[in-house]
This record gives structure tokens, C-alpha cells and sequence, in this order.
């Protein structure tokens, strides 16, 4: 057994006979079992991060014992990478859901932005499981093959939109599609990924709806005049 995986199995706390909770409540199913397991642990994640986080504050606000713990997740880094996947997988879900494809080819790849803004204003557990996972270099990400299939689809999408706008004119050629998705998630998460230290720096609330607005005007502003074709 590695010592990762002898911490692992010291966080588990054994269930004994007398006290031993449930496998799960009359009446629900092994996916709600899993669900609630996913629920708790994204945010013990989102809060303590990977190092932090204790499996068995998990099990408690899941209302689980170990043994179906680890019935639907190889450990505790087995579940962190489930969660990953999940976060991440309903990001990628709703962005290619965007009716977009057919659209005008700037108006769609703005779309996409104000997509990218409100969901991670909706989700900044999100965008704080990302700044953790950042901090690790991607360690668990990197395990994981699903992450890595689930980002072709948007980068294809983006390539359509620019290849249209280039053979049309209304966009300015050369925009490379991974380049401008960074550059979008960069307008739309940096703020909130620095909110405490940009807001003590500057003595400003980043948080205020107002500011929020007015930022996000800003930048829309910015990648429209970007993306645009010079006169």
C-alpha cells in the first residue's frame, strides 16, 4: 500500500457494529446513494480543498457509511476526481447546448461569452475547485480521460464560428480558437477567482452588483472589438 493510499484509508473512519449508519435510507436507490456522496464532497472540496478535505465530515453531511463510499469511488482522490469531472462535465454540457452554430458568426462567439460569465458567477465553487486543482498542477486532472475528451467539442465549435466569420469578413482572420476560449475565461473568471485580494487592495468591493455590471460591459466591449475585422 502506498502512503497515499495508507492516508486514505486512516481518514475512513471504521463503522462499527453498534453504531454502523445505514447503507442508505428506505426507498433510495445506489445512484442517489452516489448523488449525495457527489453533493457533499464537491463542497468539502470547494471549501477545504483536496489536503484539506476530511472523508469523514463527507460521510456525515452524505449520510453514508465508508463501505458504500467506497463501493462507487476508489478512495478519497477517486471521489475528487469524480467531482472534477462532474463540475467540469456541466460546463461543457451547457456550452455545447448554446443554439450558436447557425448563429452570426460575432454574435455567436459573444454569446458564448455571456454564456461563460453567468455561469461562473452561478458556479464559483467552480471556479474555486479550478484555482485548487491549479494549485496541485492539475495532479488529478491529469488522471482523468474524460476531462480531457470533453474540451474537443467547444474548441471545434469556435473553429466553425471563426472560419465562417473570416470566409465572410466580419471577423478579422488568424483568431486561434484555444487562444480566444482562454481569453474569454480570463474576462470572465479572473475577478472572481481574485475577489478578496483585488477588493483589500483597492479597499473596492468587486462583489457590487454595480461594478460587476460595469466590468462586464468592459470586457464584452473589448473581445467584440477584437474579434471584429479592422477597417
Amino acid at each position: 500500500m502506498t502512503g497515499a493510499s495508507r492516508r486514505e484509508a486512516a481518514e475512513a473512519p471504521a463503522a462499527t457494529p453498534s453504531k454502523r449508519p445505514r447503507a442508505s435510507l428506505p426507498g433510495k436507490t445506489a445512484e442517489t446513494t452516489r448523488n449525495r456522496l457527489m453533493r457533499a464532497a464537491r463542497a468539502e472540496f470547494t471549501q477545504h480543498g483536496f489536503a484539506g478535505a476530511r472523508v469523514e465530515r463527507i460521510l456525515a453531511k452524505a449520510r453514508v457509511n465508508p463501505r458504500m463510499l467506497y463501493h462507487h469511488f476508489p478512495g478519497k482522490s477517486g471521489l475528487y476526481v469524480a467531482v472534477l469531472e462532474n463540475a467540469l462535465g456541466e460546463l461543457r454540457q451547457q456550452e455545447l447546448s448554446l443554439d450558436i452554430e447557425q448563429a452570426d458568426p460575432l454574435e455567436g462567439l459573444l454569446q458564448l461569452f455571456d454564456f461563460l460569465n453567468d455561469h461562473f458567477e452561478a458556479n464559483q465553487d467552480l471556479v474555486r475547485l479550478l484555482s485548487g486543482e491549479n494549485l496541485l498542477k492539475a495532479r488529478f486532472m491529469r488522471r482523468s480521460a474524460v476531462i480531457r475528451e470533453m474540451s474537443s467539442p467547444t474548441l471545434a465549435m469556435i473553429d466553425q464560428l471563426l472560419a465562417r466569420g473570416g470566409e465572410s469578413g466580419d471577423l478579422a482572420p488568424g483568431h486561434d480558437p484555444l487562444r480566444l476560449y482562454v481569453l474569454m475565461v480570463a474576462l470572465t473568471q479572473f475577478h472572481l477567482s481574485n475577489l478578496h485580494t483585488l477588493s483589500a487592495i483597492f479597499e473596492q468591493d468587486l462583489a457590487e452588483p454595480r461594478w460587476r455590471a460595469a466590468r462586464r460591459a468592459d470586457a464584452r466591449m473589448m473581445l467584440q472589438r477584437f474579434l471584429m475585422k479592422k477597417e
